[in-house]
C-alpha cells in the first residue's frame, strides 16, 4: 500500500517542482516528501554524540540526521522559532531521545527569544528510509533539469 502511495505523491511533487519558479521546495512539499519515506512511529532512537544534521519542515516537524544514512522525522508541538533557528538542541537521557518526553529547542539569532528559548515537545518519531529518500530526490532533481531544458527556447540563427 505504501509503495502505491509513493507513485502519486512523487508525481505530485514532480509537478509542483516543475511549475515552481523558485529552486527550493516549500516546507509543505518537503514535509510531504519526508512523510512519504517515513516508517511507522517508534518510541525512541539512540543519539550518541552530536547530530549529523537537521532540516526544519515548518513549525511542527523536522528531520534529524543521527548519521549520514540514518534519519528520523520528528513531529513536535507548535514551535514557531524552528524555521528561523540556526541550530537546535535535543534533550535526551542516556543517549536516547524519547517521544512525548524529550524536547527540541531552537537556538540562534533567528529565533524570537534569544535569551529564553522555549523547548518544543517531541510528539512522534518516525524513522526515514534514507536510501529511498535519496533516490526520490535524484529523480526530482533530474526531472527539474529536464523541465528547465524544455523551457529554454532554442536559439534560431540570426536572419539577414
Amino acid at each position: 500500500m505504501k509503495k502505491l502511495l509513493l507513485i502519486p505523491l512523487s508525481l505530485l511533487l514532480l509537478g509542483l517542482g516543475a511549475c515552481s519558479s523558485t529552486p527550493r521546495a516549500s516546507d509543505a512539499e518537503r514535509l510531504a516528501m519526508y512523510q512519504a519515506h517515513a516508517g511507522e512511529p517508534v518510541n525512541s532512537f539512540r543519539m550518541v554524540g552530536r547530530l549529523n544534521g537537521w532540516t526544519p519542515l515548518g513549525t511542527s516537524a523536522l528531520t534529524v540526521w543521527t548519521r549520514p544514512n540514518e534519519a528520523f522525522l520528528l513531529d513536535v508541538n507548535h514551535c514557531p522559532d524552528l524555521p528561523f533557528a540556526q541550530a537546535i538542541t535535543i534533550s535526551n537521557f542516556a543517549n536516547t531521545v524519547t517521544a512525548r518526553f524529550d524536547t527540541v529547542t531552537p537556538v540562534g539569532p533567528g529565533t524570537s527569544r534569544q535569551t529564553a528559548q522555549f523547548p518544543c515537545r517531541i510528539m512522534q518519531i518516525r524513522p526515514i528510509d534514507v536510501k529511498a529518500l535519496n533516490q526520490n530526490r535524484e529523480k526530482l532533481r533530474q526531472a527539474n533539469v529536464e523541465a528547465r531544458a524544455e523551457q529554454t527556447p532554442a536559439q534560431d540563427p540570426p536572419s539577414n
